[in-house]
């Protein structure tokens, strides 16, 4: 999709010419969308990669995954760069892809200090991040928000430099936003 948008917007008969900022590239994704985040984002040990994709400036991961098999959190994750930004939720588990809240939760510790990020919704399901279905029917309210808030807030610090955001992601600010019992770390 990048070397899509990078031929879009070099081609002066293209509708999206000139319109993107490819030197501020973020990249997100949930769930299925969570693992290809990070595989072209800075998870080691992806067999169809070559490295994290160096376009990449920042990620957004909705229920983040540890890899199966030999593979620690440690080997997977010790090595990302950028900056990240986990949200999951105490009951985050989903049908496919044999992932658990203990699997999404071992990925933050995993990760080297510097512009990382973890939101743990309390009662958080997997539809917590999504706006269909029955669970996504029933989900706290507060959450969407607190997404919302969050996400921009991230993307304004480390996509358009903006220092206030930045100050506000490692201040207080993500609390304000959240219920008691949610989860806020950073390192």
């Amino acid at each position: 999709m990048l070397d899509a948008l990078a031929e879009w917007n070099a081609d002066a008969s293209h509708p999206f010419a000139g319109r993107f900022d490819l030197e501020h590239v973020g990249m997100s994704g949930h769930s299925f969308g969570a693992h290809t985040t990070q595989a072209v984002s800075g998870q080691s040990g992806w067999p169809a990669r070559n490295g994290p994709d160096p376009r990449i400036d920042a990620a957004v991961i909705f229920s983040p995954g540890s890899p199966a098999g030999v593979r620690t959190p440690e080997h997977a994750f010790g090595e990302v760069a950028i900056p990240w930004l986990l949200m999951t939720g105490t009951e985050d588990v989903a049908p496919v892809g044999n992932q658990s809240v203990e699997t999404r939760l071992a990925v933050f510790p995993a990760l080297p200090p510097g512009s990382k990020y973890e939101l743990v919704f309390e009662g958080g399901t997997h539809a917590a991040f999504t706006d269909g279905g029955e669970q996504a029917r029933r989900r706290n309210p507060n959450h969407h928000r607190a997404i919302q808030a969050i996400t921009t807030a991230f993307w304004d610090a480390f996509l358009r430099g903006d220092k206030d955001a930045a100050v506000w992601l490692d201040g207080d600010g993500p609390r304000s936003m959240l219920e008691a019992k949610d989860r806020w770390q950073t390192k």
